[in-house]
């Protein structure tokens, strides 16, 4: 399971909102949380590719966050998208099911209470529409 490595990642997404996420933070997780090979192998890829898409991730959080357009979202859960959107997007190798699982447990744990069915409610309307297309 990669539920820690997606909590470590979702920490140095978090910060780099605040400070930016330096290479001694990452380091720093790998080692505390004790990150194997294939955990962080698939944390440097989820960060590369949220660094490169951060802007089509933005514009899809905001086409489908009807109410809170991506820069009014807690810093937390756009945290969280952009983890998914990520894995939805860009990883073949974990289903979308899995994807929009762990978002809302992060999101339950590091964000507010209702934060777990807002990001569900996002990636969901993000998931019917990738089905159509």
């Amino acid at each position: 399971m990669r539920t820690i490595a997606r909590e470590s990642l979702f920490k140095i997404i978090f910060a780099s909102q605040f400070e930016g996420a330096d290479e001694s933070l990452k380091n720093y997780l790998f080692k505390t949380e004790k990150l194997g090979e294939n955990d962080k192998e698939y944390f440097n890829r989820v960060l590369s590719i949220i660094k490169e898409h951060k802007d089509e991730f933005t514009d899809n959080i905001d086409k489908h966050s009807r109410l809170f357009p991506e820069s009014r979202l807690f810093p937390a859960d756009r945290s969280v998208l952009l983890i998914a959107l990520a894995e939805i997007f860009y990883c073949e190798d974990i289903p979308d099911a899995v994807s929009v699982n762990e978002a809302a447990n992060i999101a339950s744990k590091y964000s507010s209470i209702k934060s777990a069915s807002f990001v569900s409610g996002v990636l969901a309307e993000i998931l019917k529409e990738k089905e159509n297309v």
